[in-house]
């Protein structure tokens, strides 16, 4: 059976040179005016890089998705070198690098799954482009990365928690009956109809965002949050890998 690759078109508006090139701009923009408030510590950017004390000035508050393998937010931040590698090698254009007014480290890549999530691919190319290690090599397999968790943040909204057949955060994942699967159970108030109710499995789940980016609701009811975060809600709507005895 031949399989053909789903392409995504890169959005003439945001090229990835345009997107580095205003990243460039708020960096020295940023570097100046740091230099200027702060005499005596230097306002330079080394190698493609951040000075250290920069880091804790550039965290944002709002999480967002890193690409493929991303270190630990402490490590990542300290060895990025904000060149662009990762977007560039990214087939879908799902890698960005933020800008000031993105509440993120200015220049660091990240993806925002409800625009362009990440397409999961099975050679890892942002992986294999980044010259840093922030990146880390060591992930080979799509099955092994973690970039954070499904979430069904409103089980109101939820169509299929309402009782009518809704499989799109299931059908859109990339992990097909591991990473989220559809478990029957009687409608709570009528007793008679079914639901068929998205589980996500904390163990599968990579995190990829391609379930927020298809649900069909404005608003999505699932979403992809920060491992922390999520473990913080988990509910009915988890299963924790599978115990044998």
């Amino acid at each position: 059976m031949v399989r053909l690759k789903q392409t995504v078109e890169r959005p003439d508006e945001d090229t990835y040179e345009r997107r580095l090139e205003r990243v460039q701009e708020h960096v020295a923009a940023m570097s100046r005016r740091r230099f200027l408030a702060i005499p005596g510590i230097l306002g330079s950017v080394i190698g493609g890089a951040f000075a250290v004390f920069e880091i804790e000035l550039l965290k944002g508050k709002k999480f967002h998705l890193r690409p493929p393998g991303a270190l630990a937010e402490e490590k990542f931040l300290a060895t990025c070198l904000r060149c662009g590698q990762c977007a560039q090698a990214c087939p879908y254009n799902s890698v960005r690098l933020a800008a000031a007014e993105e509440g993120i480290a200015i220049g660091t890549p990240y993806i925002e799954a409800r625009r362009i999530p990440c397409y999961l691919c099975e050679d890892l190319p942002c992986i294999k482009a980044c010259p840093s290690g922030s990146l880390s090599k060591e992930i080979t397999d799509r099955g092994n990365v973690k970039m954070g968790l499904a979430v069904i943040v409103d089980r109101q909204a939820c169509i299929a928690l309402q009782g009518l057949r809704c499989e799109v955060c299931y059908r859109a994942c990339p992990l097909l009956g591991k990473a989220i699967a559809l478990e029957f159970r009687p409608h709570e108030v009528t007793g008679k109809h079914a639901i068929f109710e998205p589980v996500v499995n904390f163990d599968a789940c990579v995190g990829c965002g391609l379930c927020e980016h298809a649900c069909i609701l404005e608003t999505p009811a699932i979403k992809v949050l920060s491992l922390a975060d999520a473990k913080g809600l988990m509910g009915r709507h988890y299963r924790i890998g599978t115990k044998t005895g």
